[in-house]
This record gives structure tokens, sequence and C-alpha cells, in this order.
């Protein structure tokens, strides 16, 4: 995994350098759509970028635009869930992402977890695009959706574009490559750890608030 995220680094660099905006716009916005990368192929090369006194770049314009770039691929299968629901699952290309199985599986948990099922897809990126997709076909709004997801980008977003500039500004590109990719590994493992507890917690506190049912009632 580390490989494919250096690898995919350093042949972007080469594109964003002429693309500095757009170049990462772009590439984020394929990820939502499910383009076989990491987002930290996008977001580590802009921060590396950032780190080049050379290329004037702001570190607020470039959370900017990978935030929005970011939103508007996580939206289109909430948009295509929301407006054509189960029916596009007949289409064979979706069918092998959410067979049936999986789509209950999903919706199992929608029904018990409701908003904090979607925030933890953010930081899971095998579940996001499905997630998001069954999202669209519940019909959850598309105002609350966006909140959820914005949630969660914009802890993910700033936090590795400032890591890769912090790392290559003191270490050098290739340490960025590798640290940063460990740091946001742990950090998603820590917000859903977080989020997990905090749900288990709140169903626990609720069984105990629950009066027993009366025998013979």
């Amino acid at each position: 995994m580390f490989l494919s995220v250096a690898f995919a680094t350093i042949d972007i660099i080469e594109i964003f350098g002429r693309l500095p905006y757009l170049g990462p716009w772009i590439v984020l916005m394929l990820c939502g759509l499910g383009a076989p990368l990491p987002e930290e192929a996008a977001l580590i090369p802009a921060g590396i970028m950032l780190a080049n006194p050379e290329n004037h770049l702001s570190f607020l314009h470039m959370s900017l635009v990978c935030t929005s770039g970011i939103l508007l691929g996580d939206s289109l299968p909430f948009v295509l869930g929301k407006r054509y629901g189960l029916s596009i699952l007949k289409l064979r290309w979706v069918s092998k992402i959410l067979h049936p199985e999986r789509f209950a599986s999903f919706e199992r948990r929608f029904a018990e977890h409701g908003n904090w099922a979607i925030f933890t897809c953010r930081f899971l990126p095998g579940l996001r695009i499905p997630g998001y997709f069954i999202a669209g076909t519940l019909k959850m709004s598309f105002l609350r959706f966006l909140v959820l997801d914005s949630v969660g980008v914009l802890i993910s977003v700033p936090t590795s574009i400032y890591a890769a500039k912090w790392v290559t500004e003191r270490f050098g590109e290739a340490q960025a490559q590798r640290r940063v990719h460990e740091f946001m590994l742990w950090v998603a493992i820590a917000v859903v750890v977080a989020v997990v507890g905090f749900v288990w917690i709140r169903s626990v506190r609720r069984r105990r608030s629950t009066p027993p049912a009366t025998p013979g009632a």
C-alpha cells in the first residue's frame, strides 16, 4: 500500500507542478468517484508543493480546493442513490461493488448508527462510495449528508496537507511520503475507534435507562 502511494505521489507531483490547484482538485474528485487511488496520493503532493516557497501557494487555498474536489466526488454516489434508488443496482458494474448482501449489511448499519455511519465512512475508503450511495437510497437529505461528510473532510484534508508540508520542510520529500501516510493511518484508526466507542457507550446507557418489560404485559 505504501509503495503504491509513494510511486503515485512521485508521478503526481510532476503533474501538479503545472496545475498546482486544478491538479489536486481533479484527482480528489476522481478518488471520490471510485478511482483506484487513495486521497493521500493527492493530499501529500499538495503539502509537498506548499513546502517549496518558490511555488507561492497558499495553505488555505489548497485546503479549500482539495475539500471542494472531495465533496463533489462524494456527492455523486449519494445523488445517484437518491435519484435512482435500487434500480441502479441492475447495472453490472454497480452490482459488483454493491451486491445485495453488502447492501443489506450497510442498511442495517445505517439503521443502527445513523449519522455516525456516514461520518465513519469518510475514514474507511472501501466503504465510502457504497455507504454514500446507500445514504442516498434511504432518502437522507442532501444538506445533512453534506454536513456530515464535511466534518470528516475538514479533519482529514487540512491535517494531511499540513503534515506533508511540515515533514517535507524538516525531513525532505522522501520522508513525507512515508511518515504522512503512516500518521494519517493512525488518525483514521483513532477517529473510527473513538466513534465506535462513543456509539457503544451510548447504546449501553440507553439499554440501562430502558425499564425492563413487565412480565405478562
